[in-house]
């Protein structure tokens, strides 16, 4: 969770160096829950989603990815997190915790379907994103038997 002021260098018990390079490489992430909201509580939900998808985050800074594909996943991702807000006005959504909301909008096939839509290779490039954030969650769950 993030802290009372909303952003994330205190919000995970982050090392000051994990924060900073998280930081440097998505420079609004602060920004995400305030631009994602419909509703005041929906900033609260929105940093959720943030902290869900941090270690995702983690992982693809990780991966030593090129400049230009880590911002592509970045803006992927924060169009999916727009979306898990909208869809979760939908009652069974609503109800699910944060992770398993976020299960259920990744789909085999990759991500949601964009509303306002948006043109196939915009949603092409979601899907890529989401197919790498399922494999991701699966492999995360098989090495930590807890979950």
């Amino acid at each position: 969770m993030t802290n009372s002021r909303g952003s994330v260098e205190d919000a995970f018990s982050l090392e000051p160096q994990q924060a900073q390079s998280l930081l440097q490489a998505f420079p609004d992430l602060n920004d995400w829950p305030r631009s994602w909201y419909v509703e005041p509580a929906d900033i609260h939900v929105g940093q959720q989603i943030v902290q869900a998808l941090t270690p995702f985050l983690f992982y693809l800074l990780d991966q030593r990815l090129a400049k230009a594909t880590i911002r592509r996943h970045r803006d992927n991702l924060w169009a999916f997190g727009g979306e898990l807000i909208r869809c979760r006005y939908d009652d069974e959504l609503a109800k699910k915790n944060i992770m398993d909301a976020l299960r259920q909008l990744i789909r085999g096939d990759g991500g949601p379907l964009m509303w306002p839509r948006i043109t196939e290779s915009e949603q092409n490039s979601l899907n890529t994103t989401c197919r790498k954030m399922s494999r991701f969650l699966r492999e995360s769950a098989a090495a930590d038997p807890s979950d």
